[in-house]
């Protein structure tokens, strides 16, 4: 008879087959999802895994949550497993508040990652979690990227999270807990439906009667990240016929886009703005479809801190003046996530765009090729609010300025849905 214990830990290191690691971070929030993760990262550590290091993130939204900390902090002390606790009180009372702590959570973990020299944190998503969010995003009527499943990895700066559990259930994991006498907290929100995710799990109950178990769900969701995959396959194909880059900004042959499908084009456009820009999540589809619509048009559009110019033969994307007009960086900073500066660094100097007063002290700025959008939206050095040198517009005097996110970057992010 399979050992079910055995089981799971072969699932789960499965996922890490391709990589070594000696330390890996593991996000617990004191579920029986994140327990039950922990407890199999520390089974695997004792035969010849890496050693996990928990992080729980205290959103400051409840007051049960220290005690909840303190219940995964005494679990960690009984595994031998060291435990950080980080808080958060950046909640404003503004926006939508699961996105918000979901967004602060794992930004404060990245960094808690980065400073302690991990690579990698694993988190418990299930697959309980896929069918709950397939539903979710079934009732928002979304297409095939919304219902394709979540992705195994996915990076958040220079760390990779990953999902070693979405193909397991809530329940083996319980009866792992419950094996192990290890008590878990339920998070009230979890059955306040006045939370999406609250009706989306009550309603699984209901659907199961239908056939649509959670495992059926996520197994549709497979089906739909294969479709995913061939079309961005196909998005890559048009963004090598189509597609050049000049300095920073990203050109599509017009006549060329025009013969694409309206689903190849949404996705090359989300691609292009999320490259420009540097966003994390595409942009949303009725404002790609309202920017289609004005390619076709033949007028242009800002969107996701990007400008679109439209000429007879080119799209032309590139960055937002307003996007970028508070951003300063010193010294070797990466200056709009994409630009690094080289040159003589006098005392005081500083990066920050050229703008449209800047542009005027470019006497060869018309030489460059480049439009006044472009130009103005550029790195520049500054030094007690004087230009000194402004690369892309043709002031050079010793200074060049470099794309960390480079055109095999572009290409690369397309293959890596």
């Amino acid at each position: 008879m399979t050992n079910p214990l055995a089981s799971l830990l072969d699932r789960l290191t499965g996922q890490f087959a391709k990589i070594r690691l000696t330390e890996l971070g593991v996000a617990v929030s004191g579920g029986s999802d994140s327990l039950g993760l922990l407890v199999l990262l520390s089974d695997w550590a004792a035969r010849d895994g890496p050693k996990p290091r928990a992080v729980t993130v205290d959103h400051g939204l409840r007051p049960e949550a220290v005690s909840e900390a303190e219940h995964v902090a005494g679990i960690c002390r009984q595994l031998g497993i060291s435990h950080d606790v980080l808080s958060w009180s950046g909640w404003d009372g503004t926006g939508n508040l699961p996105d918000e702590a979901r967004k602060a959570r794992y930004g404060l973990i990245a960094d808690w990652a980065q400073t302690r020299g991990l690579k990698q944190v694993a988190v418990a998503h299930t697959l309980n979690d896929q069918a709950e969010t397939f539903l979710m995003r079934l009732a928002r009527e979304a297409g095939v990227d919304g219902l394709a499943a979540m992705a195994s990895t996915w990076r958040h700066g220079e760390i990779e999270f990953r999902r070693p559990l979405l193909d397991v259930s809530r329940n083996e994991l319980r009866a792992v807990l419950r094996a192990r006498g290890i008590a878990w907290v339920d998070d009230p929100t979890n059955t306040d439906h006045a939370f999406e995710r609250a009706r989306a799990r009550a309603a699984l109950d209901t659907l199961a009667e239908l056939g649509l178990t959670p495992r059926t769900l996520c197994n549709v969701a497979g089906h739909m990240s294969d479709v995913r995959t061939t079309l961005y396959w196909y998005v890559f194909l048009a963004a090598r016929t189509h597609v050049t880059i000049d300095r920073g900004d990203i050109l599509i042959d017009r006549k060329g886009f025009r013969t694409l499908p309206r689903d190849i084009t949404r996705r090359l456009v989300q691609e292009v703005l999320k490259w420009i820009g540097g966003a994390v999540y595409p942009a949303r589809g009725k404002a790609v479809d309202l920017m289609l619509e004005s390619i076709r048009g033949g007028t242009g559009m800002t969107l996701q801190g990007c400008v679109l110019s439209v000429s007879p033969d080119t799209l032309r994307f590139t960055r937002e003046m307003q996007a970028v007009a508070g951003l300063r960086v010193t010294t070797n900073e990466v200056w709009d996530g994409r630009w690094r500066m080289t040159g003589p660094w006098p005392t005081g100097a500083y990066v920050t765009c050229l703008g449209e007063a800047g542009l005027l002290e470019c006497p060869n700025r018309a030489e460059t090729g480049l439009p006044m959008a472009t130009l103005t939206a550029s790195p520049a050095i500054w030094r007690d609010g004087h230009l000194v040198a402004a690369p892309l517009a043709g002031l050079g005097n010793g200074w060049t300025a470099t794309l960390t996110r480079d055109e095999d970057m572009f290409f690369a992010a397309i293959l890596s849905h």
